[in-house]
């Protein structure tokens, strides 16, 4: 009884409590890509309020440029379960037989899930454990819960068929869980998208005060060999993170997926006498169905990015990720032009935020 009250009164603070994020809507930027076509306004909640002007600056010149062209290379959301044996020869066995029941594990992927696809298992040994990593499509939704109920029905089935193992955890982290690693990028957990563009020099040097060369020099000693020097897990860029909160945040999504999701990085080369910029994001995990897209301002941002059309169901995840990392540019284009110029950064923080505070 006393815990039914606690859960109730829980209930109604959540439904009266309510975190206030500043947001604007800035761009808009041009997109082209088999997903999105036009141009796309850029919703981002924040408390970095120089945010909004950069990403601003970035969308126009990238608009001006003849817009962002998107690429998804991969899709897929991760569980991976645990269990032991008695020895690793037993677990050999059992995971070699697994790799030949995927149509088996479908079935019963399928009678908690329409939307769930099972992709792969992969497997990693340690002594007498097992670490399966399960990898599936989901469709519009971001996925989480969605693969752990798929796990754990695929886990009740593995342990009834394979006496010999011992249940561990749901999660034995080999997914990886909003939690820096290396096999996310490797072995793909969330969307993969690479943004480009190719900035003319006289519109690089008009609107972001600064020289194709320059900026392709910064990338390479700053987000490149200073990531190296601070021995960045799989990362080289100059703060993917404040994009893709901002945008994650806007549009309903689980914020602490960026740890992961900020994993990414900068490309950029000389064409000629032209810019080449490109952003590489392996990890993005966004949805537009599920947890948090029932708020009210987040079904205004879904809308306005032309994510909650019924005729479009079944893309519009792949549509979010792909505005997402083309906000991600945006800023990351301003931001890397304005620290070519010494003071500039400063400069304008002072300007934006001190000016507020008066």
């Amino acid at each position: 009884m006393h815990q039914h009250l606690k859960d109730e009164s829980l209930e109604k603070q959540a439904e009266m409590n309510c975190a206030a994020i500043p947001m604007r809507v800035v761009g808009p930027v041009k997109i082209t890509s088999a997903e999105v076509t036009g141009d796309i306004p850029l919703p981002l909640a924040t408390l970095e309020s120089p945010l909004w002007p950069s990403t601003h600056r970035g969308a126009r010149v990238c608009t001006q440029a003849g817009g962002i062209h998107a690429t998804i290379i991969d899709e897929r959301m991760t569980r991976s379960v645990l269990v032991e044996a008695d020895s690793a020869a037993i677990l050999h066995q059992v995971y070699q037989d697994l790799q030949q029941r995927k149509e088996h594990l479908q079935t019963i992927i399928s009678e908690g899930s329409r939307f769930a696809k099972l992709l792969a298992i992969n497997g990693q040994i340690v002594g007498s454990l097992l670490y399966l990593r399960f990898e599936l499509l989901t469709g519009d939704a971001a996925g989480h819960n969605m693969v752990t109920l798929a796990s754990d029905h695929m886990l009740d089935w593995i342990l009834s068929h394979y006496p010999a193992l011992r249940y561990v955890s749901i999660s034995g982290n080999f997914c990886t869980d909003k939690k820096v690693s290396a096999v996310n990028g490797i072995l793909g957990r969330g969307k993969n998208v690479v943004a480009e563009i190719v900035i003319p020099r006289a519109l690089c040097e008009r609107k972001l005060r600064t020289t194709p060369a320059k900026i392709v020099d910064l990338n390479i000693k700053k987000n490149l060999i200073g990531s190296i020097v601070a021995g960045s897990l799989r990362s080289a860029n100059a703060h993917f993170a404040n994009m893709l909160l901002g945008f994650y945040l806007a549009t309903g999504q689980d914020a602490a997926n960026i740890i992961e999701g900020s994993q990414g990085f900068v490309h950029a080369e000389l064409r000629a006498d032209d810019l080449y910029f490109s952003v590489t994001l392996p990890n993005i995990i966004i949805g537009a169905v599920g947890s948090g897209k029932t708020l009210d301002f987040v079904r205004e941002n879904l809308r306005l990015l032309g994510c909650v059309e019924a005729q479009m169901a079944g893309n519009h995840g792949r549509r979010l990720a792909i505005i997402a990392a083309s906000a991600v540019l945006c800023g990351e284009l301003s931001l890397l032009a304005a620290q070519t110029n010494q003071g500039e950064l400063m400069r304008s923080h002072l300007k934006l935020e001190r000016i507020k505070q008066r």
